[in-house]
C-alpha cells in the first residue's frame, strides 16, 4: 500500500466528528465525477470595460476572476476560475437600433462582414480572453447566443418568436461551419457550444417590437443536422476544438420527455443525442464531446425540488454514461419566494444561496463543471460576481461603459470557495454531515483533500483527523466580515462560523 492510499484509509478510519451529536465522515475510497471546471461568461459588459475601462481597473477585474496567487496572508487574490466562457457575437452592434435589441450592452459584435473577416471586432473581449491566458486558466471556451446575422432567416440575430424556429438559413450551412473553423482556430477555443438554451423563443416582445438579447430557438432534429455538418468541416479542418452541447435552458429538458417543449421536440435531449437508437444521435461523432451541458434556471426552489430534479437528472446521465456540466446559472425568477433575481444584494443571502445550488447541482446531478453567467454585470440584478458603476444600465447613452466603480460581491468569493480549490481533475468523494443546516463535499487529488461547508446556521466546531504529524491543514473562509480568508489550522479542530462557506484544505 502507497503512502497516499495509507493516509487515506487512516482518513477513512478516522472520519470527522462534531460535537453535539453532529456526525461528519468522508470516504475516500468511494469517488464519484471527475472535476472539470469552473467558470464563467464575458457576455456583456466585458466588452464596454475591456475596450473602454482604465487598464488598471481591467487589471483588478482579471486578478478577481483568475488569479490563483495569495497576498502576504496567504488569502487568495482571485478566485482562479478554469473556464472563460467567450461570447461569439452575431453582429447586433453593428445593426444597431436596426438590430431590434434595445440595450446597446447587449448587443455583439461578429467577426466576419460583408464575406471577410474582421480580427479587431470584440477587442474588449478579447482583451479578457488573453488575460484569462495569462493568469493561467486551464480551458477556454467559445459560445454563440445565434448565427451571424448575414446568416439568419430574418437578418437579424434574434428569433421570430416561434417555438422550434430556427432562425438560420440551412442554405449558408457551410458558409456557417467554416465561420465557427476559423473562430475556434483564431483563439484556439479548446471547447465550441454553438446552440444556447434552444427551448426559448428569443424573438420579439409583443408590445414593444423589440428583443432583449442575440438568441434563437431551435428543435433537436436540426441541432443534430447542424453538429454533424460541423463535425464534418471540424475534422476536414484537423481542428481540435471539442463541441458541447446543448446548453439546455432548464435541467427538466434534459431528462424529460413530458414537458412543455414536447410538442416542438426540444426536451429529453439526453436519449435524443446520446442514445444510440435515436435518429438525432451524435454520440459517434469524433468532434462531439462526450457530455451534455444544461443551466439550472428555475429549478432551484423549493429545496426538495432543488434536490428532486437533480436526482432525476443524475439517474438519467447514468443510464447514457454521459458526463454533465452545469454550464449557466444566476438567480431569475423570485424562486418560490426564497430569493428573487432583481435587486443587486452584495452580501451573504445571495451566496449562500448559489452555494446550495453549486453543492445541489454537484452531489445529486454529478456535474463535472460549474459555470455562472455573467462574470461582471451593470444591471440592478443578481446576475453578477463583480458588479461596475451604479448597478444599473439606462440605455445606449449611459456613461457606465467608460468608466465606473469595481464593487466585489460575496457571491464572488463564494464561487471561489469552490472554483479557488477544486482544480481538474480532481474527484469528488463520499462526504456526510448529521445536519440539516450544513452542506458538505469533499474532492481529492494526488496529494490534498479539499472540503467545503456551506454553513446556513449558527457557528459551530468541526473536528480535524490528524492524517500525521506533519500534514498542513488550511481554511478559507467567506462570510459576512471575510472574503476568503486564510487560516492556518494548527488544532484538529475549526470553528465554523455562522452563515458561511468554509474550504478545508488537508495537503499530505
Amino acid at each position: 500500500m502507497t503512502a497516499f492510499k495509507k493516509q487515506l484509509f487512516f482518513l477513512l478510519m478516522l472520519g470527522f466528528h462534531v460535537s453535539s451529536a453532529q456526525k461528519f465522515s468522508i470516504d475516500p475510497t468511494v469517488t464519484y465525477q471527475t472535476m472539470h471546471s469552473f467558470g464563467a461568461s464575458d457576455c456583456w459588459s466585458m466588452q464596454m470595460i475591456g475596450r473602454y475601462y482604465p487598464i488598471e481597473k481591467r487589471n483588478k477585474i482579471a486578478e478577481l476572476l483568475f488569479s490563483k496567487e495569495v497576498d502576504a496572508t496567504g488569502t487568495p487574490k482571485g478566485i482562479g476560475l478554469s473556464m472563460w466562457r467567450f461570447n461569439i457575437g452575431a453582429g447586433s452592434t453593428e445593426q444597431g437600433t436596426e438590430s431590434k435589441i434595445t440595450n446597446e450592452w447587449r448587443r455583439a459584435e461578429c467577426f466576419l462582414e460583408n464575406g471577410k473577416y474582421d480580427w479587431s471586432k470584440q477587442q474588449g473581449q478579447q482583451w479578457f480572453l488573453e488575460a484569462a491566458k495569462r493568469h493561467g486558466v486551464d480551458f477556454t471556451l467559445g459560445f454563440l447566443n445565434s448565427a451571424p446575422a448575414s446568416m439568419t432567416k430574418n437578418g437579424l440575430a434574434i428569433g421570430s418568436g416561434r417555438l422550434g424556429e430556427w432562425n438560420f438559413d440551412k442554405s449558408k450551412v457551410n458558409e456557417f461551419a467554416n465561420f465557427l473553423t476559423q473562430v475556434s482556430a483564431k483563439f484556439a477555443f479548446d471547447y465550441l457550444s454553438p446552440f444556447n438554451e434552444p427551448q426559448w423563443d428569443w424573438g420579439p416582445k409583443s408590445k414593444t417590437g423589440f428583443g432583449s438579447q442575440e438568441g434563437t430557438p431551435i428543435n433537436n432534429e436540426d441541432i443534430a443536422w447542424a453538429a454533424r455538418k460541423l463535425d464534418k468541416t471540424f475534422g476536414e479542418s484537423k481542428l481540435k476544438t471539442r463541441i458541447v452541447l446543448t446548453e439546455a435552458a432548464q435541467i427538466d429538458y434534459l431528462y424529460n420527455s413530458k414537458t412543455n417543449r414536447s410538442e416542438v421536440n426540444q426536451d429529453n435531449q439526453i436519449e435524443a443525442f446520446f442514445d444510440k437508437s435515436s435518429k438525432n444521435y451524435v454520440g459517434n461523432l469524433k468532434s462531439v464531446e462526450h457530455l451534455i451541458c444544461g443551466h439550472s434556471y428555475f429549478t432551484t426552489s423549493p429545496t426538495d425540488e432543488l434536490v428532486k430534479k437533480r436526482q432525476a437528472l443524475g439517474d438519467k446521465l447514468s443510464q447514457q454514461n454521459i458526463n454533465y456540466w452545469q454550464s449557466e446559472y444566476c438567480i431569475l425568477g423570485d424562486n418560490a419566494g426564497e430569493i428573487k433575481g432583481n435587486k443587486v444584494d452584495f452580501g451573504m443571502k445571495t451566496a449562500l444561496y448559489v452555494a446550495k445550488v453549486i453543492h445541489a447541482d454537484l452531489t445529486h446531478a454529478n456535474a463535472s463543471a460549474w459555470h455562472w453567467w455573467l462574470s461582471v454585470s451593470a444591471n440592478d440584478f443578481k446576475d453578477g460576481l463583480i458588479y461596475v458603476s451604479n448597478n444599473g444600465v439606462k440605455g445606449e447613452n449611459d456613461t457606465n461603459k467608460f468608466d465606473g466603480e469595481i464593487i466585489e460581491s460575496k457571491l464572488l468569493w463564494a464561487l471561489g470557495n469552490y472554483a479557488r480549490f477544486i482544480r481538474p481533475n480532481m474527484q469528488r468523494i463520499k462526504a456526510e454531515v448529521d445536519s440539516e443546516k450544513v452542506l458538505v463535499s469533499a474532492y481529492k487529488s494526488q496529494n490534498q483533500v479539499v472540503v467545503v461547508f456551506v454553513n446556513n446556521a449558527e457557528s459551530q466546531r468541526m473536528e480535524l483527523p490528524i492524517l500525521r504529524k506533519n500534514q498542513k491543514v488550511n481554511a478559507f473562509v467567506t462570510s459576512q466580515t471575510e472574503n476568503l480568508a486564510h487560516w492556518k489550522i494548527s488544532t484538529n479542530s475549526i470553528e465554523l462560523p455562522a452563515e458561511a462557506i468554509v474550504t478545508v484544505v488537508i495537503a499530505y
